[in-house]
């Protein structure tokens, strides 16, 4: 059986590059590194490390080995934080990666909420897009993911448990007046990455046009100053124009055009104490409303602001 000292010792040279720094980062000797090195290329009867100058790197066996040491490490850590978090809450983590506007609009209410009821206990924030934040907690690196969806799809992995958080509608962003999407069939576009205009593209085709994208960027700020200065129009979701707004663009809500917002858990209920204190804080940011109510509230909010 592998000796978890031994792996972190790996992780800590996979991290440092050397000897010396990953002694000095764990508060061992450096020989104490290199023996513990050593007892793990024995007990897996692989070449870990090899010299490289003055130096070190790892082998492909090495760095195989570490990538699956940071999961097991990452696991650990959490079952030793949800253990000591059982004892009222009174210590411990718990991990959320979220996409930018979610962290740009109800997460940090949500975080100010966990720390007043639970000042013990430590969150830790990843901002990450949605295929990510599931790969992060598929691998035991973050205990909730914060994700989004715009079908009621569920995850490709069924040990994955998604908690419905609200709905958040999709707006047309132009520098005029309110107009559909057909009457944009013509202007120019600006577009997220590759990856991240689907949804874009998916609304243009079936409004009948394939649109002329001529600016990408995924920055809600950058994208509005752009439709602002009349170069373009866009689409954005509710929450990015709740996170920033431009106070020269007008929104037009886009009917039948709803991402669905989830928090994503690892594994059936009863959860760790830890994560349901953070999924009770997401849902009491949000209220704690049905589906339509919280698309409602959205959509006032925006209304009041747009």
């Amino acid at each position: 059986m592998l000796d978890v000292v031994r792996l972190r010792v790996l992780l800590a040279v996979a991290r440092k590059g050397s000897l010396t720094a990953a002694a000095k980062e764990l508060h061992y000797a450096q020989p104490s590194v290199s023996h513990h090195l050593a007892r793990l290329e024995a007990e897996t009867g692989a070449k870990l490390i090899q010299r490289a100058g003055r130096g070190i790197r790892l082998t492909e066996a090495g760095r195989l080995l570490a990538e699956r040491a940071a999961d097991i490490v990452s696991r650990l850590d959490a079952a030793e934080d949800d253990l000591a978090a059982h004892v009222g809450l009174r210590s411990g983590r718990v991990r959320l990666a979220a996409f930018p506007s979610a962290l740009g609009t109800f997460v940090p209410g949500a975080a100010g909420l966990l720390g007043r009821e639970h000042p013990g206990l430590r969150l830790h924030l990843t901002e990450t897009e949605p295929p990510e934040a599931l790969r992060l907690l598929r691998a035991g690196r973050v205990d909730v993911a914060v994700i989004f969806r715009y079908d009621d799809t569920a995850p490709e992995d069924n040990g994955i448990q998604m908690v419905h958080l609200l709905d958040d509608p999709s707006y047309l962003v132009s520098p005029g007046p309110d107009r559909t999407l057909e009457g944009h069939a013509g202007s120019a576009w600006i577009a997220g990455c590759d990856r991240c205009r689907s949804h874009l593209l998916d609304l243009c085709d079936k409004a009948g046009f394939a649109p002329d994208i001529t600016f990408t960027s995924d920055d809600i700020v950058a994208v509005q100053a752009l439709v602002a200065a009349g170069m373009g129009v866009t689409v954005l979701p509710g929450l990015a124009l709740r996170a920033h707004r431009h106070p020269e663009v007008s929104a037009t809500l886009i009917p039948g055009s709803t991402r669905h917002v989830y928090a994503a858990v690892y594994g059936e209920p009863p959860h760790p104490p830890a994560t349901e204190a953070l999924l009770a804080a997401l849902r009491s940011e949000l209220g704690a409303a049905p589906r339509s109510a919280l698309r409602s509230a959205l959509g006032s909010a925006l209304r009041e602001t747009l």
